[in-house]
């Protein structure tokens, strides 16, 4: 252990119990990766706090000693986002797990980082209410506010930045602020909920969120239509939307996709371009809504149409979609799953994944194509051998490719995944001079680059 380790654990121990801190190699090795294929590195050092002066204590010790400090959920993040390259702290936030107040009547929560959405919706459900937010994972509030996720509801209820009424942050040098309030709107001031979120971790550590909530809809009809080609599909969901017919998710699923399902959950879906839909209002206002996409959808050469409004039948028919990942893993034992994603306006989306498509077959890769179509974000799931360099570079080389071509097309290189570590490349493409805008507030608020250093924005340190 070298001496500025030493020093820092010794400073540490001054405000932290033991069990808060630890140098067990399991436990640094358990913060030295994410769910992405991304090459891990160990902190030197994990801490566990348990309130917000503890995490002011934790930063102004290691802004004062120059000591990089990492901010950890569940490790859930797909660009490695909470891998710490220049070692230094983690700082685990499983601890800060309680839901501190909900205000039924103004629809808002407030709860610390360490509450998974999982936990939030259950307690939620007794007052009638839902966070909205469905990233996939049973991710941290907190996790999902640093990297702005969002997942299927995004069509109707909006990514994660469009939930935050407040944050309670800490600083690089331990400095305590709120971003925002309880009021449903503000001409006061920046928009610092804006600068947070989806800053992931570069800026600050959140230690409370105060979140936007919604009742829980009366009726719910989930469906699953299938399709010639993705042009209709997609075609198809542009109607809807120009038709102002309130849909609650619809992801689109390629038809190789839909083959690994089929083998994993041995079911019988056509292997076909299919679109998984979901409907949610008053019972009289569904009806209608059903009827009108019934026809849109004949409209664009829909093959087959079904509809659930069962609760067992609809979350059935979803599970194609949120089994689509274990779909690919079980189907190709050995290899490691790289998921990226882009997003394009929707007019582009079609010809967007046609193009991955076409990448995807010429470069002889496995692995397909699904997307949150309503908001034209769509995800590659790629199945590769990370002992085989050829192919990995393969797998870069198709990342690179669709990323550009969202760019060119004015969309971003990530539209929900975050930039991490995996996407920084393409920081300067995609803003331009804006980075450097980017970069001088990073500067401003993080000077001695303590703060998940070498992601998003690249900043030299200034050392001791």
């Amino acid at each position: 252990m070298n001496t500025s380790i030493e020093i820092t654990l010794s400073e540490l121990k001054k405000f932290l119990n033991e069990e808060q801190i630890s140098v067990n190699l399991t436990v640094r090795e358990l913060h030295s990766k994410d769910e992405s294929y991304h090459e891990v590195s160990l902190p030197d050092i994990v801490v566990f706090p348990k309130e917000t002066d503890e995490v002011s204590q934790i930063l102004k010790t290691a802004n004062n000693l120059h000591i990089p400090v990492v901010p950890f959920g569940r490790g859930s993040s797909l660009e490695g986002h909470v891998i710490p390259y220049d070692n230094g702290i983690t700082i685990d936030f499983s601890l800060m797990d309680k839901i501190l107040e909900i205000r039924e009547n103004d629809l808002l929560v407030k709860v610390q980082p360490g509450v998974t959405r999982t936990q939030l919706n259950k307690e939620l459900k007794k007052y009638g209410l839902f966070f909205s937010v469905d990233p996939g994972a049973d991710a941290t509030l907190g996790g999902m506010a640093a990297t702005n996720a969002s997942g299927t509801t995004t069509v109707k209820y909006g990514v994660m930045r469009d939930q935050v009424r407040d944050l309670e942050v800490v600083l690089a040098d331990g400095t305590v602020i709120h971003t925002g309030s309880l009021a449903a709107k503000s001409a006061s001031g920046y928009h610092l909920n804006g600068l947070f979120v989806g800053s992931e971790g570069t800026l600050g550590c959140f230690t409370e969120l105060t979140l936007r909530v919604y009742g829980i809809p009366e009726f719910t009809t989930a469906a699953r239509a299938v399709f010639p080609t993705v042009q209709n599909a997609v075609e198809a969901v542009t109607s809807i939307l120009q038709a102002g017919i309130p849909i609650a998710r619809v992801e689109l699923v390629d038809e190789e996709s839909i083959r690994q399902v089929n083998r994993f959950s041995e079911t019988n879906y056509a292997e076909r371009p299919t679109l998984f839909l979901e409907f949610d209002g008053n019972e009289a206002g569904l009806k209608q809504d059903v009827e009108f996409t019934k026809e849109i959808m004949e409209d664009h050469s829909c093959e087959e149409i079904q509809f659930e409004t069962d609760n067992t039948a609809r979350t059935k028919l979803w599970d194609a979609r949120h089994n689509l990942a274990y779909a690919y893993i079980h189907g190709n034992v050995g290899k490691k799953m790289m998921v990226t994603d882009v997003c394009v306006p929707i007019s582009e989306l079609a010809d967007a994944v046609v193009f991955a498509r076409k990448e995807l077959n010429s470069l002889d890769l496995i692995g397909g194509l699904t997307g949150h179509v309503g908001d034209g974000n769509f995800h590659a799931i790629i199945m590769i051998d990370m002992n085989d360099a050829e192919e990995v570079a393969r797998a870069d080389s198709f990342n690179e490719k669709i990323v550009h071509y969202a760019i060119d097309r004015n969309g971003t290189c990530t539209g929900e995944h975050g930039v991490g570590i995996g996407k920084q490349k393409y920081q300067a493409l995609e803003h331009g001079a804006a980075l450097q805008v980017m970069e001088k507030i990073k500067i401003a608020l993080d000077p001695n680059n303590i703060l998940n250093p070498q992601k998003i924005v690249k900043i030299e340190s200034t050392g001791e």
